[in-house]
């Protein structure tokens, strides 16, 4: 619940001061959005900046029990089914954190048991749709996150991801 709360003051402190930098036009596209991300493996903070109109690169800062994990991805966007408000989205990237010791259930596998602290290191995907609410500056995705943890497998896992973003 600590990491909930947390996770939403940053976000609202954010917000507030971006607040005046909404003098943004009616278009659906953005330049950077952050938000809340609800994952399979952590939940957390995030920030998507498009350096070009269909590249990105979004971060997430993830809280799980007794760690915390960074990820960082690099992602293609293309329109979707025609409508200039749906994107899809496709691409890698890496994570790394640490964890104390316990039981950490995968989403597509056996549960993972750490008798001590571990530093985690992987390979990341995503694969999904982002869906940005015309005339609003909210954006919400649904995406597959794979990934492939190697400093304490190597193990693969694949898992849902939420976002609800924040855009301008």
């Amino acid at each position: 619940m600590k990491k909930i709360i947390f996770c939403l003051s940053i976000l609202i402190s954010f917000l507030l001061i971006c607040k005046q930098s909404n003098a943004q036009s009616n278009t659906d596209d953005y330049k950077t959005a952050v938000g809340l991300k609800f994952g399979g493996y952590e939940n957390g903070v995030s920030i998507k900046y498009f350096t070009t109109n269909t590249v990105a690169l979004e971060g997430v800062v993830g809280f799980r029990d007794n760690g915390v994990v960074i990820t960082g991805l690099y992602e293609m966007n293309q329109e979707a089914f025609g409508l200039p408000e749906l994107k899809f989205y496709y691409g890698a990237g890496a994570h790394i954190g640490a964890v104390g010791s316990g039981v950490y259930r995968t989403i597509g596998g056996t549960s993972e048991t750490y008798n001590k602290d571990q530093i985690l290191l992987g390979v990341d995907g995503a694969i999904g749709l982002e869906y940005r609410i015309p005339q609003s500056p909210i954006a919400i995705s649904l995406d597959l996150n794979p990934r492939v943890e190697l400093a304490t497998g190597p193990f693969f896992d694949v898992a849902p991801g939420l976002g609800l973003k924040y855009t301008f």
